[in-house]
């Protein structure tokens, strides 16, 4: 009996495994070279010295050589307040403004608190947003899911991948796999960041 428990338990292990490097090489996949209404950024942790994590402001990086490639006219960055103020696309946009984006092409929202609240009020920002084509920069792993999520919202939606390092890609990545059966259990409830 402990044996086919053991047997089981490894089993559960190894099809976890496979869904996330599946996620993290979704991913990692290229986007066709194509321009878009707006590419979106999901709102990401603040430290509690208000600076982006390391995450927010990888995305952050991407979003902002993507628009300067001309991928894009307008930047949207999603995200309220999480365990530390402020907001998460305040802290991404005053990024984006530092490095040269003109106030114009920057749209935030300040109210979300998970993927889904990102996707719906980033949706807010032009009445005409359900007929958008946009691309979303997140993490990796967080990719398939955010497509998902903002599909519902935007017309066309594509996703690329920031990468974070080894153990952050794992890390996440198995978390993610957790994010997705929630959202497949509960699809009218927030999903988890």
């Amino acid at each position: 009996m402990l044996e086919m428990l053991f047997t089981g338990q490894l089993a559960v292990l190894a099809v976890w495994s496979l869904v996330a490097w599946r996620l993290d090489a979704y991913g990692r996949r290229e986007v066709t070279a194509e321009t878009y209404d707006a590419i979106v950024v999901p709102g990401c942790a603040v430290r509690s010295d208000g600076r982006p994590s390391s995450a927010l402001a990888r995305r952050v990086r991407h979003a902002i050589i993507l628009y300067r490639e001309g991928t894009a006219s307008r930047l949207i960055f999603t995200g309220g307040v999480g365990r530390h103020p402020p907001a998460e696309s305040a802290v991404a946009a005053s990024m984006a403004l530092a490095a040269g984006v003109p106030d114009h092409a920057i749209f935030s929202e300040q109210h979300s608190t998970t993927t889904q609240e990102n996707a719906h009020y980033a949706a807010q920002v032009s009445p005409t947003a359900a007929e958008w084509s946009i691309l979303v920069v997140t993490d990796n792993y967080h990719c398939w899911r955010a497509r998902q999520l903002f599909a519902h919202y935007f017309g066309n939606v594509h996703c690329i991948g920031s990468t974070p390092g080894p153990r952050l890609r794992v890390r996440g990545s198995m978390r993610e796999v957790v994010s997705i059966i929630k959202m497949m259990l509960y699809p009218t409830s927030n999903a988890n960041k």
